[in-house]
This record gives structure tokens, C-alpha cells and sequence, in this order.
């Protein structure tokens, strides 16, 4: 079964291949040819995702799942949340997103989080599914650790003891919100599809 993933981010492409059924060829947006970017103006985790992999199924005709990711951080109203990406800006970066939400925590005893996942699936006119993860844990005061990408670097998860980014990719995709997602998202398919 051929199906894309709406992303073209090699990180996320690498956490994901190893979780879903091996029958899965795993396309990537630019696989099918899709240099545009997709749009993203919905104000959930669920309504991003259902936009992206719908606007893939409806322009390209290819299956295609499409995530939306946020930390949530209680102490900041829930934010960055569904902005999480651009939480510093419209330019995405990662180190400016984790040194605002340093700077918005700064001297905090609140350092609660959450990261949540939501993946939709559509696979025809009017066949769509979402599959949802989250994983709680806290913001560190500092970055630490060299992998991963994102916020990783200052999330730690609940009973860790070390970032996202301390871990391996194997130790991440065990507890990572998006593994739980995938697993979800795996388990339909190999029962919708018959796929082993």
C-alpha cells in the first residue's frame, strides 16, 4: 500500500517508518511531487491535520496521513499549543521557539507540559480518521541533549529523568505522543487493510 506522510521533515519521516506495518511504502510529499506548502489555518490539532491530508488526497489522489503537533503548557494558558511551530515567528525555528518559551517560563515553579499528536488519515472522498497521543512531563530550565528536534531538547517526560533529546531514537519512539499516535494509526491499517 502506498501512502504519504505530509511532510517532507526527514526527521519525522525516520521516526515514523519503523513504526508502521512493513507492507507501507511510506511516500513523502515530495515523492508525489508536492513542492507547495499545505495550508494550516485551523485553530486545532485536529482541524490542521484533517486539512493537510485532505489537501493532499484532493490534489494528488494519493492516501496520506498528515500530523499536528503541540506543547501545551498549562502555566502559559495552554500555549504554544496549536502555534507551537511558530510560536516565535513565521520563520519556524526551533531554537527560536525554545528560547522564547524558556524566557516565557523564567523563574516558574509551573513547568508542566504536554505534547500531543493528533494524525488524520484520508484515504477517499469522504474516508478520514484521526488518531491522537500525548505524553506529560515538564519544561528544564536549560536545553540538554543533542538528538531529536523541536522542543525536544526541554521536555522531559513524566519519570524520565533525561529530555527527548537525551534519548535515542528507539528510547523515543517507545514513549514519544507521536509513537502513540502511529501506533494507533498502525493498528487501523494493518485491520482495515489486511496489511501484516
Amino acid at each position: 500500500m502506498r501512502l504519504c506522510f505530509a511532510s517532507n521533515n526527514a526527521h519525522k519521516l525516520d521516526e515514523i517508518r519503523p513504526l508502521l506495518p512493513a507492507h507501507i511504502e511510506l511516500l513523502s510529499l515530495a515523492d508525489i511531487g508536492c513542492a507547495e506548502e499545505l495550508p494550516e489555518t485551523q485553530d486545532t490539532l485536529e482541524g490542521n491535520a484533517l486539512q493537510k491530508a485532505r489537501y493532499v488526497w484532493d490534489n494528488y489522489g494519493v492516501s496520506c496521513f498528515a500530523d499536528d503537533t503541540g506543547l501545551e503548557v498549562p502555566a502559559l494558558g495552554g500555549a504554544p499549543g496549536v502555534y507551537s511551530a511558530r510560536y516565535a515567528g513565521p520563520q519556524r525555528s526551533a531554537p527560536d521557539n525554545v528560547q522564547k518559551l524558556l524566557r516565557e517560563l523564567d523563574g516558574s515553579a509551573e513547568r508542566a507540559a504536554r505534547f500531543r499528536t493528533v494524525i488524520a488519515l484520508v484515504s477517499g472522498a469522504a474516508d478520514q480518521w484521526t488518531f491522537a497521543g500525548e505524553v506529560p512531563g515538564h519544561i528544564t530550565t536549560a536545553p540538554r541533549g543533542e538528538g531529536g528536534f523541536g522542543y525536544d531538547p526541554v521536555f522531559e517526560p513524566e519519570n524520565q529523568g533525561r529530555t527527548f533529546a537525551e534519548m535515542t531514537l528507539d528510547e523515543k519512539n517507545a514513549r514519544s505522543h507521536r509513537a502513540r499516535a502511529v501506533a494507533q494509526l498502525a493498528a487501523f491499517l494493518r485491520e482495515q487493510y489486511s496489511v501484516e
